[in-house]
């Protein structure tokens, strides 16, 4: 009886071998699946070889995103405009001043003084939020309004 025993343990063990060796193999089954690789070597030499070209595309990335940042840190977002009347005789609102700056507080502002003979425009360049020349009160308010 006690060799019956030991049979029916062996043949126990053996049927959970049987599966956990079925379950291993569905398992590299499931890993090798759509790979033409043979061995676990081959798979780690794909592997590998991805992992350089993501490398090198993320370096390529990277390079580019700091010619894009250098690009926008030149670009005009900060643009205000202020209308006023400048003359008392004159129309309604008709003059105004406006600013084109970078995040750096440099481009331009322009001003167009409306009357009703003539039309000027002046332009006064803007570097750090400074003007080398007078601004007039609507100018500085609308540079204000730029930072």
């Amino acid at each position: 009886m006690s060799i019956s025993i030991l049979v029916y343990i062996l043949s126990g063990l053996v049927i959970v071998l049987l599966l956990w060796i079925g379950l291993t193999e569905y398992r590299f089954k499931k890993f090798f699946a759509g790979t033409k690789a043979r061995n676990l070597e081959d798979v780690m030499i794909q592997l590998g070889e991805q992992m350089a070209t993501i490398r090198e595309t993320q370096s390529k990335i990277d390079k580019h995103l700091v010619i894009i940042d250098d690009r926008l840190d030149k670009t005009i977002r900060n643009v205000e405009t202020v209308r006023f009347n400048p003359f008392e005789d004159a129309g309604g609102n008709q003059s105004f001043a406006i600013s084109f700056l970078n995040d750096k507080g440099n481009g331009v502002i322009m001003s167009s003084l409306y009357a009703r003979d003539r039309m000027s425009i002046f332009a006064k360049p803007i570097i750090n939020f400074k003007s080398e020349f007078e601004l007039s009160t609507e100018e500085k308010s609308v540079l204000e309004k730029s930072k």
